[in-house]
């Protein structure tokens, strides 16, 4: 049942990609290059997910069996969960608060030091690598224009 699922859902994300990549292709440059540059690896990645499906089921079911382990009990599983749930939340909150380019190294920063438990050069450095993909890509590439966020709308910075 399991590999039958899979099997459609790899279809249909194989549809909605191919759809999208062959609708982009008509748009400018500027409007296309998302479309493309999500939906090109998203198809190569759900053909590959039904080829391996397809080609031999018994080797993909056996991968995809795990067990938890003795000291990780359905309490530990849960908890570990709805910390995950937590920090999307917090990011989500974050971006419309704060916007995305500060919300996004913000994040970056306290999950690398709160949840990572790394150091502090570690996680400024991974911050300032982040915000510096994030401006070049988003501002100074595809001049991209970003809301303010919340906040920066209530004290009149936006």
């Amino acid at each position: 049942m399991h590999s039958k699922a899979s099997l459609v859902l790899g279809i249909a994300i194989m549809a909605v990609s191919a759809a999208v990549v062959v609708m982009a292709l008509d748009w400018p440059w500027k409007a296309k290059l998302f479309p493309l540059i999500i939906g090109i690896p998203v198809f190569c990645m759900a053909a590959a997910e039904v080829a391996w499906g397809l080609l031999d089921p018994a080797a993909r079911s056996q991968a995809m069996e795990f067990t938890l382990s003795g000291e990780a009990g359905a309490g530990h599983t849960g908890r570990k969960t709805l910390v995950a749930i937590a920090w999307m939340s917090g990011f989500f909150a974050a971006i419309v608060l704060l916007g995305f380019p500060i919300a996004v190294p913000l994040f970056v920063f306290l999950y690398a030091k709160l949840q990572g438990r790394e150091g502090w050069g570690t996680s400024l450095g991974l911050s300032a690598a982040v915000w510096a993909f994030f401006y070049g890509i988003f501002d100074r590439l595809l001049h991209v224009p970003i809301p303010a966020g919340w906040i920066q709308q209530w004290v009149g910075l936006a």
